[in-house]
């Protein structure tokens, strides 16, 4: 086999070309909610589901708790979740939505919307895109994603 090895011919650089792109895309929109990309993630599993614990939300989100934590905390601290410890098992912590990280969903369509426009991509380009990414490494979440919107 004659491998390329050329750097427009990798995988990788075109997922982290395309990555640097993507989350460039989103700056501008979420910082007129006030938001980090990392920030507009954990909500996007926030209005999926919640009152998750922390290392569900993590694993979700795939963060490890040193990386979480203090993203929680400023959350937190920007009025957008509260955590609650268990008084059954004081190590079990949930996060939860305020009326104020949950009325920014109404907002958020428009988010997705400049995305798509930013990319060049058609709507079924993008779920095209999707598709193929997460066979890369993303588990299948198919039946709670709908791929004609984005």
């Amino acid at each position: 086999m004659d491998t390329d090895l050329g750097l427009d011919a990798q995988l990788c650089f075109a997922l982290y070309a395309a990555s640097r792109a993507t989350t460039a895309a989103y700056r501008a929109p979420l910082a007129e909610l006030g938001l980090t990309y990392p920030q507009y993630l954990a909500l996007l599993a926030l209005w999926e589901e919640d009152g998750q614990t922390v290392s569900a939300l993590g694993a979700r989100l795939r963060l490890d708790s040193g990386t979480l934590s203090p993203l929680l905390k400023r959350m937190e601290g920007g009025g957008l979740l509260e955590r609650h410890r268990d008084p059954a098992d004081e190590r079990r912590v949930t996060v939860h939505l305020t009326d104020a990280g949950s009325r920014l969903r109404e907002r958020a369509p428009g988010v997705q919307r400049r995305v798509l426009e930013a990319s060049g991509l058609t709507v079924e380009e993008m779920a095209d895109l999707r598709r193929l990414a997460r066979k890369i490494g993303a588990p299948d979440t198919s039946d709670n994603d709908n791929d004609n919107e984005e």
